[in-house]
């Protein structure tokens, strides 16, 4: 869920120079000049507004998904809870390994792993733990254990750490399938978000097997029209898995076979079933977003901000009680919270968000790096 920015064709004032490279194409080249005229410079690389769309969309789902959590209990919640859970982290993680593609490639990509990882992450941790106290919780703040929604922050780290080790790698796909099977048979701590690390490393590595012609096999008729069907048929599932009552515990991607109540064999299948069940709607949902440019893109592009800051809020309406309201377990106030939840994500993905936490969110800290120092001219050797 990283907030890395790739301009649109025509880029927006709030771009940086340095994300340009990321979900580009490069223009066809033009015809050789003749010898007499100056050579004309390399054509700029261009951008699509697709990526920023996906990612705006997918916030809203995390906004909505985390604020139905106290209307559980409502059929309606519940499955809508359910259909979120399937597909929007495991999108966002394939997202984030495809941004990461080419990640170390410049000192610029490199210093993020400290300015937009882990000094937020240490600030947003000490903010939550302050928010929890003053709602009427007890203290605690423990930075090996992330809380809530921090997990993304360190998971997303150590995953981009680990992008050399994939990259040299002949088969990462399988490996990385058989690593996250593996990892079922072990109670794997949440510190340093080692869970989701091993449970979501699929859907990393996929994303960064990703090149831009892979996107552009979605955009066929006959693949909308199945990924619509999907799409469906992945609601009348959760509507009947809520109804039955089934643990959720699979969508969280973080338990183990033994956590889950199940033998191996059994943990082996249903570990098997998620992953293909949520690639399936990760395509199905990637295939019927806009290409186009709309009014969310630019939205798209801070989606880094809404994702650390609608917890307050979220956590505000729980602990005071406000989504405990009787009239919202029901299909009406699962709505009325969705709508809600949307226009959130709208707030926080604003400018002007941006411009009052920058900040916190993505801090410039120049002066804690090298800079890049030039290997001196080497000297005249005189005969």
């Amino acid at each position: 869920m990283t907030d890395t920015r790739h301009s649109p064709a025509v880029p927006a004032p709030s771009a940086r120079p340095d994300d340009q490279d990321l979900w580009t194409k490069w223009q066809e080249p033009q015809p050789e000049s003749e010898p007499e005229q100056q050579e004309a410079p390399p054509p700029k690389r261009g951008r699509e507004p697709y990526l920023d769309n996906v990612k705006f969309l997918l916030i809203a789902t995390v906004v909505v998904g985390h604020s139905l959590v106290p209307t559980l209990n409502a059929d309606s919640s519940r499955s809508l809870y359910i259909f979120i859970y399937t597909f929007h982290m495991p999108l966002f993680v394939i997202i984030s390994g495809y941004l990461s593609r080419n990640f170390w490639n410049s000192n610029a990509k490199t210093n993020k792993l400290v300015d937009t990882f882990l000094v937020p992450y240490v600030i947003v941790e000490v903010g939550y733990a302050a928010l929890r106290t003053a709602l009427g919780q007890k203290w605690s703040l423990t930075i090996i254990d992330p809380a809530w929604l921090n997990w993304y922050l360190v998971a997303l780290l150590f995953w981009r750490l680990s992008t050399p080790v994939w990259k040299r790698m002949k088969f990462p796909i399988p490996a990385a399938i058989a690593v996250y099977l593996f990892a079922g048979f072990s109670q794997i701590s949440g510190e340093f978000s080692m869970d989701r690390f091993f449970g979501l490393m699929p859907f990393f590595v996929i994303g960064l097997t990703l090149q831009p012609e892979h996107f552009d096999r979605l955009n066929r008729r006959w693949i909308k029209i199945l990924s619509a069907v999907t799409l469906l048929g992945a609601a009348g599932v959760a509507m009947l898995i809520s109804l039955k009552r089934f643990s959720l515990k699979p969508f969280y991607f973080k338990h183990s076979y033994k956590d889950m109540g199940l033998s191996w064999w059994m943990g082996l299948l249903e570990h098997l079933a998620i992953l293909g069940a949520s690639l399936a709607v990760c395509f199905a949902f990637l295939a019927l977003v806009p290409r186009s440019e709309t009014w969310y893109t630019d939205l798209g592009t801070r989606t880094l901000y809404c994702y650390l800051l609608h917890g307050i809020p979220v956590l505000i309406a729980k602990e005071t009680g406000l989504l405990d309201l009787p009239w919202l377990h029901g299909p009406l106030g699962a709505m009325a919270i969705a709508t809600s939840a949307f226009a959130l994500a709208i707030v926080l993905c604003l400018p002007i968000t941006r411009t009052v936490f920058k900040w916190i969110i993505e801090p410039r800290l120049t002066w804690l790096y090298r800079r890049p120092s030039t290997a001196p001219p080497p000297a005249e050797v005189k005969p």
